[in-house]
């Protein structure tokens, strides 16, 4: 972890709390306090997904021009501000036409703040230990959103109701946002990134330039967007069926949620350093891609097929879809690493993707649950996993693609590790 960021590592994990107290139990509370069903939710949150994919885009090229500090101070703005609306004036009124516009609008919050702090650990980590710098940022991420978030939520709804819980997400976001942000108001990275010349227009003009300038990065956008879609999509429809189709109850669903993404924590850090010396693609191709692909499946047909006698079960399978969504962390170590000469734009790109995927999952899931069921959603994801290891394949380095050494090449037969970063004695 870079040192001089600890505090802001710190105040990410709170807002990332806050921002995820909700995860396990908005879709249907909207569903009964004005939406009126489950679809009509998963269109808010769509929309919400819609919001999040643009701010994320947005954070890689905004930093370039405002610095990753203001980019952060505009995020928890605009969360705070939307987030009040939308508990004063949508959910307390039940008016669903404002839940749609209040909640959109508040998705833009979390990937400028969170992003944005993403960027500043990328400009500021050394490349030899990148891969571990991520990791310690998708811990967290993670850790918040929704691991310790479901978990606040399991604790609080007993004695403050839904309404209440989610009043207390907002003080976490402020809490963690001030930790964050006046924590590190002096730590370098946090500044303008570009040259003087280069306007607003112009870095987000890069950061759509670079699809045809390395048309590479397109891909590992791609993979970004596959990595946590289903985890969104899953949200839409799996709390009413693990806890009242099952039969486990909102109070186990909720914990298995906590347990989920508690696992993920943990294994973002290891994959964050395996990373480092088995290689980035590598790891992103076998335990993330691949990895997932068995899981999503175990997650959802497991547990449903055995019922609520083996909640045990649920939460191995759980725990094996949270250590295997660990594997794509280094993706954020290798994408702008592909166009160093652009690593505003790749990153802006990449954190598109990531914000691609609070759209595309809970579209796919509103879109296919009438037609297919649960169970054929995610059969859907299943084959999104295993489109993303065939695309993490063609995710190369520069020097890789510059002729570096075969197989063949070298004495004992091995490829060389390049698509990793270099050791500490190399760079």
């Amino acid at each position: 972890m870079p040192k001089p960021l600890i505090l802001g590592y710190l105040g990410v994990l709170l807002f990332m709390i806050g921002d995820g107290v909700e995860s396990g139990f908005i879709a249907p509370y909207m569903a009964d306090h004005g939406a009126a069903t489950d679809v009509r939710a998963g269109y808010v949150i769509t929309v919400y997904g819609i919001a999040v994919m643009l701010a994320s885009w947005f954070s890689g090229a905004l930093c370039q021009v405002w610095g990753p500090r203001r980019v952060m101070w505009t995020g928890l703005a605009i969360w705070a501000v939307f987030d009040a609306a939308y508990l004063l004036f949508a959910l307390g009124t039940e008016n669903y036409p404002l839940m749609l516009l209040f909640y959109g609008i508040r998705g833009f919050g979390y990937p400028l703040f969170a992003f944005g702090f993403l960027v500043w650990i990328t400009n500021t980590a050394p490349k030899a230990r990148l891969g571990t710098a991520v990791g310690w940022f998708y811990f967290a991420f993670t850790g918040g959103l929704p691991t310790l978030g479901s978990l606040w939520s399991s604790l609080t709804i007993p004695s403050f109701g839904r309404l209440g819980t989610l009043w207390s997400a907002l003080v976490l976001i402020l809490i963690g946002g001030a930790i964050a942000l006046v924590g590190a108001r002096r730590r370098p990275g946090g500044d303008r990134m570009a040259p003087p010349e280069v306007t607003t227009g112009q870095s987000l003009f890069n950061s759509v330039s670079i699809i045809w300038t390395h048309p590479r990065v397109l891909v590992g956008c791609l993979v970004r967007v596959i990595n946590t879609a289903p985890e969104f999509g899953m949200l839409v429809y799996l709390p009413r069926i693990f806890s009242d189709d099952i039969g486990f109850g909102e109070d186990k669903w909720l914990q298995l949620l906590a347990i989920i993404y508690g696992t993920n924590i943990f294994f973002n850090l290891i994959f964050g350093v395996l990373s480092d010396r088995i290689g980035w693609r590598t790891t992103i191709a076998g335990f993330g891609a691949l990895g997932c692909a068995i899981s999503v499946t175990t997650l959802y047909f497991v547990p449903t097929w055995l019922g609520a006698d083996y909640y045990w079960v649920a939460v191995l399978a759980g725990m094996f879809y949270g250590a295997t969504l660990a594997g794509f962390v280094p993706i954020s170590a290798l994408i702008p690493s592909m166009a160093p000469e652009n690593k505003g734009g790749s990153m802006a790109l990449l954190n598109l993707g990531a914000g691609g995927a609070a759209f595309v999952g809970p579209a796919i899931a509103s879109l296919f649950f009438p037609l297919v069921g649960a169970g054929g959603v995610t059969l859907i994801f299943l084959a999104l996993y295993l489109v993303a290891f065939v695309l993490t394949l063609l995710l190369k380095l520069p020097e890789e693609r510059d002729g570096e050494p075969t197989a063949e090449d070298t004495p004992d037969g091995r490829l060389p590790r390049t698509d990793a970063a270099p050791t500490a004695t190399s760079a």
